[in-house]
């Protein structure tokens, strides 16, 4: 089995299309019980004018059509950012088993920056979090996105 960091690197990679394309540099990767990525995207609400296109929703569509069921029991999705309500929503939905993300987002992250969804008790499904994977990076991709905006 790959590490976290491995998988947390490949996040990174969607963040960098993402930085291409234009969009806020997010990326995200599902990845099953076996260790293997069967789902990515980057944000992309800009370019597909569809404001659910955040990179953890693009990544948990394409896992679960890979996998023909919404559900994605067992499964780790690594985000480069804290989850955001809609996306934690999405996550909770997916039954996902883990969450890794790589840096905080102070104005809308929901995991430990605004508020922790993951632990409200009116869920029947509990997901393990690690917050803090490769954070360095992932706010360097953003730092670079909005220097070059300003």
């Amino acid at each position: 089995m790959r590490s976290d960091e491995f998988y947390m690197h490949r996040a990174l990679d969607q963040a960098r299309l993402g930085l291409a394309a234009g969009e806020v540099p997010v990326g995200a990767v599902v990845v099953d019980g076996e260790g293997d990525i069967i789902g990515e995207g980057f944000n992309a609400p800009v370019g597909s004018h569809d404001p659910s296109a955040h990179a953890e929703v693009r990544a948990l569509r394409d896992a679960a059509q890979r996998l023909g069921n919404y559900r994605l029991d067992g499964c780790t999705l690594y985000v480069s950012l804290e989850p955001c309500l809609m996306c934690t929503g999405a996550i909770i939905h997916a039954r996902l088993a883990r969450v890794v993300y790589g840096a905080a987002e102070p104005k809308t992250g929901m995991v430990e920056s605004r508020a922790n969804l993951f632990a409200q008790p009116w869920y029947n499904h509990r997901v393990e979090v690690e917050g803090g994977l490769l954070a360095v990076q992932a706010k360097r991709l953003l730092k670079t996105f909005f220097a070059d905006r300003r």
